[in-house]
């Protein structure tokens, strides 16, 4: 019978603007781990000080026993006959308000998605988080008009100053009637309803990971529950003779431009692969004409990983020969961005960097080109499918191509597509007109 192992974690890698770390207790059972956030917060050399020393002054102490007792608590808590997170959180929290809190259940799975190095998720649930907090501060300084704006503002300076915001919220507190109100301030705050429907799909999930009564569970489509909205489906495909123009553009030699197109150009023939998973892109991964890889974004939310082959052109081999950097060791990534033992926040950065780098480049190319959208590396996945569509490839194919996990999300992609046909075929309806 295997038990779970309990040990006080520090995250040295997220230090807080005064220096000091979140102090956590690890759960790990069965190669997974999971973080409960104590109220306690340490420099490293504190921490390491206070954990370690012999001899301890009274102040050091009283730290050494707050932590020592959750500690202890914990390691009671999976001293169970059989082991599941479920039922030590139900011992572990003991009913306290932390059970029911919905910063906590945030916290507790943004710390998660870090240790996975999920880092791109764990700053949308963050972001996520921050705004429902806002939405709560905003309510309770309702008379003095404070903006949304401004409430975010104001959490963020009540961080720096280790004055952390003390949310009330609960589980049972986020009914539809609230959710429509933070909707509808959202909007008038000038966001977006695709940033709703991202941030309220994030809190979606937190409500499904703690396993809420369906009596208090706000989400659905019956009972008068609320519906998440959905973003305006802006079309980001380009026609066939744009493509070509960005083909046939030629930029300055070993230009950044140059580099941007060539990337875009990429990232449109490989099946609309997306900036990170170029950069992961391994030696390994080419067999002769045949590129296989896994998309980063869905590694670890499938039982089985799905495979993405992609047809190698030679357009795509020229730039790879161009811009990769070649190596005898199989494991080595193609393109010269990522390196070995970066950490996944310096991987992060880079990703971003590199995409805003051929996103500005690729807009002046369009705008060069009179294309007149705003082009982004996004439109080459866009482009990608809907290109295929247009050609006569069924849905279910693309959707395989893009390594999509439900149909549904492809559709989504070609629904503007499917409207455009559908304008050019009724218009024979008027065919007498002409």
């Amino acid at each position: 019978m295997s038990t779970a192992n309990v040990s006080v974690f520090i995250d040295r890698y997220h230090p807080q603007k005064d220096g000091k770390c979140k102090i956590s207790i690890r759960i790990t059972h069965d190669r997974k781990r999971r973080y409960y956030p104590t109220d306690l917060t340490l420099t490293a050399s504190d921490f390491d000080r206070i954990i370690n020393a012999k001899r301890k002054n009274d102040e050091d102490k009283k730290t050494y026993l707050k932590i020592d007792s959750f500690k202890s608590k914990a390691i009671k808590a999976v001293d169970i006959p059989v082991f599941t997170f479920d039922l030590f959180e139900d011992i572990y929290l003991n009913n306290r308000g932390a059970v029911d809190s919905l910063k906590f259940a945030f916290e507790k799975y943004i710390d998660e998605l870090k240790d996975e190095k999920r880092i791109g998720t764990a700053v949308t649930y963050e972001c996520a988080m921050n705004s429902i907090l806002a939405f709560e501060y905003l309510k309770k300084k309702r008379s003095n008009k404070i903006t949304y704006q401004e409430a975010i503002f104001k959490l963020k300076e009540l961080k720096k100053k280790k004055d952390d915001f003390k949310s009330s919220l609960k589980f049972a507190d986020i009914t539809p009637n609230l959710l429509t109100k933070y909707e509808n301030t959202m909007i008038e705050s000038g966001n977006s309803k695709t940033t709703v429907g991202i941030y309220l799909r994030s809190l979606r999930t937190i409500f499904n990971r703690a396993k809420i009564d369906s009596a208090l569970y706000p989400f659905g489509k019956k009972d008068k529950k609320y519906i998440i909205p959905t973003g305006r489906n802006i079309k980001k495909a380009l026609k066939l003779d744009d493509i070509s123009k960005i083909f046939k553009y030629v930029a300055p030699s070993g230009s950044f431009r140059e580099m941007s197109k060539d990337y875009w150009i990429f990232l449109y023939l490989c099946n609309g692969m997306n900036v990170k998973d170029m950069c992961l892109l391994k030696w390994k991964d080419i067999d002769g004409d045949v590129l296989t890889y896994e998309r980063a974004k869905t590694m670890r939310s499938k039982q089985e990983s799905t495979k993405i082959k992609v047809s190698l052109k030679d357009e795509s081999k020229t730039i790879i020969r161009k811009w990769g950097t070649p190596s005898l060791d199989k494991n080595a990534f193609i393109f010269p961005h990522l390196q070995k033992g970066m950490t996944a926040e310096r991987e992060r950065e880079v990703y971003q960097q590199l995409t805003k780098i051929i996103n500005k480049h690729i807009k002046q190319i369009a705008k060069e080109l009179d294309i007149q959208k705003d082009v982004t590396t996004y439109f080459a996945r866009h482009s990608f499918a809907t290109i295929l569509r247009n050609s006569g490839a069924s849905v279910n194919l693309i959707s395989n191509l893009l390594g999509h996990g439900d149909i549904k999300t492809t559709e989504n992609y070609l629904d503007g597509f499917e409207q455009e046909i559908i304008h050019q075929t009724t218009d024979a309806l008027l065919g007498f007109a002409k």
